[in-house]
């Protein structure tokens, strides 16, 4: 390990780093230099609609840092140091917490660090990085209503055991088949049940952030992952595949029971090999009483592409 990546590996082992600066989902594997703050992949997508101007965003296990990139990271001084600054004045209930949907966390976000509205009076930040036109500023931010509903849970199948919420949070880097982008969206299977991603047009990065639900039977099997690029003319082109071992997770599941009588913890672990499409090791916990799985994976049979995912098992 180089001596710059280790010291970015203390500088997440801060106790203010082990939680999302902007949600306090555990665990965060995400960061943003321009900012100096650590991230989970579900508001990392929300950093990359305000612009790599404002917030450039890098995996922290996967992507290459430059020096510069991590000297800024400690100059800043983590998550603690960065929310004094950008959460001086947060109103009761604005902040999003680790389930808070995609439209609420974007929300939030942009307003923390494009429009700074939580800063002290009268204090301003410019961005690290060279200016770009911004888009035009939205109504200021307010918190989501009480009575927003939350994903329904769906009625049990025949034989099925529970079920698993798969949110396709975003793609990275997928292949071209059109003339210069693509226009992808993921299926996902389980036995004889198909659910499938909006169709995201022109965008080899897209962020989905959508919720798909699957019943598990009784002798399940992987989930099969695959993207495709919609043709309105002809077939849709496959733009690469990947399966999902759910064993791990309901193995983990099923043995602690009632996860909400546990507090925040490890359970289990998908471990990454040369068998499997992970981009790393994939760990089971308990979250807010919830047993969820972050998931990346890197297309197989394609050129290139990665998929980012997180897992939720619903008892039934």
């Amino acid at each position: 390990m180089s001596s710059g990546k280790k010291k970015l590996k203390d500088l997440l082992q801060q106790s203010d780093n082990r939680t999302c600066a902007d949600c306090g989902a555990h665990d965060p594997k995400w960061a943003s230099p321009t900012i100096g703050v650590f991230i989970c992949l579900k508001c990392c997508g929300g950093h990359r609609l305000l612009g790599p101007n404002i917030s450039k965003v890098l995996s922290v296990t996967i992507d290459e840092w430059t020096d510069e990139e991590i000297d800024a990271m400690i100059e800043v001084g983590g998550n603690s140091s960065a929310n004094a600054i950008y959460e001086a004045h947060v109103p009761d209930g604005v902040k999003p917490g680790p389930d808070a949907s995609s439209e609420q966390r974007n929300k939030y976000i942009r307003a923390k660090y494009e429009h700074q509205e939580f800063l002290k009076p009268g204090l301003k930040i410019s961005n690290r990085s060279v200016p770009q036109p911004s888009p035009p500023k939205e109504n200021s931010f307010h918190a989501p209503s009480s009575s927003s509903n939350p994903t329904p849970k769906p009625e049990c199948l025949d034989g099925a055991i529970g079920h698993l919420k798969i949110t396709v949070l975003q793609g990275a880097n997928l292949a071209v088949r059109d003339m210069l982008s693509s226009d992808p969206y993921v299926v996902l299977q389980l036995g004889e049940q198909k659910v499938q991603t909006t169709i995201m047009r022109s965008n080899l990065n897209p962020i989905w952030n959508e919720d798909l639900m699957l019943s598990v039977p009784e002798d399940y099997g992987p989930v099969k992952l695959q993207v495709f690029d919609y043709d309105r003319f002809s077939a849709d082109d496959i733009m690469g595949e990947a399966e999902i071992d759910i064993a791990p997770m309901l193995t983990s599941a099923m043995a602690y029971g009632d996860a909400s009588m546990f507090g925040d913890m490890q359970i289990g672990k998908w471990l990454k090999s040369h068998d499997n499409a992970l981009l790393e090791d994939s760990t089971v916990n308990i979250v807010d009483g919830k047993v969820k799985q972050e998931v990346s994976l890197q297309l197989q049979n394609v050129e290139s592409g990665m998929i980012y995912l997180e897992i939720e098992w619903i008892p039934p």
